[in-house]
């Protein structure tokens, strides 16, 4: 690897995010973490690693002190269980949460000595605040994650954060509660279950994808569920948010910064959305009724949407993004480029691409 250009080491680098991020990088030699390389013709150090083994941590040290990377962005993190193939929570949790608390280790005994990694970006979720919030919430609101595995692990890791950011002596740590992410490229189980999409893992799910099957959206019946309200962010703002943190000049004291993104305007109402995604829709007699419906499908393999997501498809959980607006001031719309309503109907485009 040469030194022309300053290092930066990206965990998860294969995701859809490390992708859209990756041609952000150029005036970087890109250091990327995975399971899997990434699928692309742009160059990077490519490392398979596995933040859910202990080993990971000696490695990522290892890795930070040879390239002298001066940022971490840590996007390593399961989301969609059926798409990662990581159905144990268990294992979700190692990799997600105890993988980052692994990553902070490595950048405090890299910094032991010699501030050398200056700046680490996390992205967190809007899910962190609970499923279902009276008003749109400022950065301070309490933390009330639950029943979904994915939503407890994000705030798990901002406690990690917190805990473990003054131990990183010199390096600023960004965590950035991101609502949902849309766009064209995008295929998580969210904007899959507004396209329809049989995105489960069994042979019956597949049989659909080929058959052009599509799957109804569900929901119980009765108008508040409908007028419920959703916020989106584009893959593709949050990659340029990502490398504006990078590239901004960080007071001398280190610090963390937690920042709501989200798409700019206002939220979509679930009948909006319904309607910009030409989705069908089927209601069901109650939540009861919704819950055991989503656990059917799951474990039939034809879904991806997991049965404890229930309360965050049932709930409005909205975000007041005005402490992103002042972070950003006057590149605010350079960076956020997409509207709420953009973000999502970028997802619809034609060229989406296929669920493999």
């Amino acid at each position: 690897m040469t030194n022309s250009k300053p290092a930066i080491l990206v965990t998860g680098v294969s995701g859809n995010l490390g992708l859209r991020l990756l041609p952000e990088l150029t005036e970087y030699e890109v250091i990327g973490v995975d399971l899997n390389p990434p699928r692309t013709d742009l160059p990077v150090h490519f490392q398979r690693m596995d933040l859910g083994e202990e080993d990971s941590c000696r490695e990522l040290m290892n890795l930070l002190r040879d390239s002298n990377a001066a940022a971490v962005v840590h996007l390593a993190f399961i989301l969609d269980p059926v798409r990662s193939g990581v159905l144990d929570v268990d294992r979700m949790w190692r990799i997600n949460v105890a993988g980052t608390a692994r990553l902070l280790e490595a950048i405090g005994e890299t910094n032991r000595h010699e501030a050398i990694v200056r700046k680490v970006i996390v992205p967190s979720s809007v899910t962190v605040y609970g499923p279902d919030l009276s008003e749109p919430v400022s950065e301070e609101a309490p933390l009330r994650a639950h029943t979904l595995p994915y939503a407890v692990h994000k705030m798990e890791v901002e406690k990690v954060l917190q805990q473990r950011s003054p131990g990183l002596r010199g390096c600023s740590v960004y965590a950035l509660r991101s609502h949902i992410f849309a766009g064209n490229s995008m295929d998580n189980y969210i904007v899959g279950a507004f396209r329809g999409t049989p995105n489960g893992h069994g042979k019956r799910a597949e049989s659909m994808r080929r058959k052009g099957t599509k799957l109804p959206c569900m929901l119980p019946m009765g108008k508040r569920y409908v007028a419920n309200r959703m916020q989106f962010v584009h893959v593709d703002d949050v990659a340029r948010l990502t490398t504006y943190i990078l590239h901004k000049t960080d007071p001398a004291t280190q610090r963390l910064t937690v920042l709501n993104v989200a798409g700019r305007g206002t939220p979509l109402s679930l009948a909006r959305c319904f309607e910009i995604a030409h989705a069908r829709a089927v209601r069901l007699p109650g939540k009861a009724a919704f819950r055991l419906a989503l656990r059917l499908v799951w474990d039939l393999g034809i879904s991806a949407t997991p049965p404890q997501a229930a309360p965050y498809i049932t709930g409005e959980y909205l975000m007041d993004t005005e402490r992103l607006r002042e972070f950003l001031g006057a590149d605010y719309e350079k960076v956020i480029r997409y509207t709420v309503e953009e973000a999502f109907e970028d997802s619809f485009s034609k060229s989406v691409p296929l669920p493999s």
